[in-house]
């Protein structure tokens, strides 16, 4: 007798426990700098393994669709409804999080992944200016434009009422109508879990 197909939520608890030990184990064994450190001691403000988690939202419990926009790390001006129909992913971060550099490598990899599904990715930058956040794009092979919020904050206050962001790395899936419809707190690693949330958006209809 064939052993049962393992569901997809199984899968995704599977992943956030491996996730877990995985970078917990990546981040022991590399050299840290200084805001890696303040991140592994938990004197700088940002998600850890251990807060790690994926919320998925039910069609029809999500919230109205998020307007949002504003200017990029290249100066250029961005608003969502540009993006109308189509899939997104929208990262917040900032250059000296630890964990935000963790997963920078992986975000890349799942936006390469799905661009030629005509998916968006878009950072949203809560601290920096466009020369650190472009820096950190350079440094780390991220090619998706980044909001630059520091100043203004729209773009995070957007998101308020429906997945208030208290500290990064927090990732959110948005889809076709520009609602909420997961969300996953923590740095992510390698490209399973996300990319899984990403086809279950592309599957539904607008």
């Amino acid at each position: 007798m064939s052993s049962p197909v393992p569901s997809r939520r199984a899968v995704l608890r599977f992943g956030a426990v491996a996730l877990a030990g995985a970078l917990a184990a990546g981040l022991s064994a590399c050299a840290p700098d200084s805001a890696t450190e303040a991140y592994l001691n938990g004197d700088q403000k940002a998600y850890t393994t251990k807060d790690f988690r994926v919320i998925e939202i039910p069609a029809d419990k999500r919230k109205a669709p998020v307007e949002f926009g504003g200017t990029t790390d290249a100066g250029k001006t961005f608003d969502s409804s540009s993006i109308k129909g189509q899939v997104a992913v929208v990262n917040f971060w900032y250059a000296t999080c630890g964990p935000c550099r963790v997963e920078a490598k992986d975000l890349e990899a799942t936006y390469q992944k799905h661009k030629a599904d005509d998916v968006v990715f878009l950072g949203v930058n809560i601290y920096d200016q466009a020369a650190t956040a472009q820096a950190f794009a350079e440094k780390y092979g991220v090619t998706y434009p980044s909001l630059m919020d520091a100043d203004s904050g729209q773009a995070k206050l957007a998101f308020a009422k429906v997945a208030p962001i208290q500290a990064p790395p927090t990732t959110l899936v948005l889809d076709r109508q520009g609602r909420v419809a997961a969300r996953i707190i923590g740095p992510i690693d390698g490209v399973s879990i996300l990319s899984t949330l990403i086809d279950d958006a592309l599957k539904e209809k607008a």
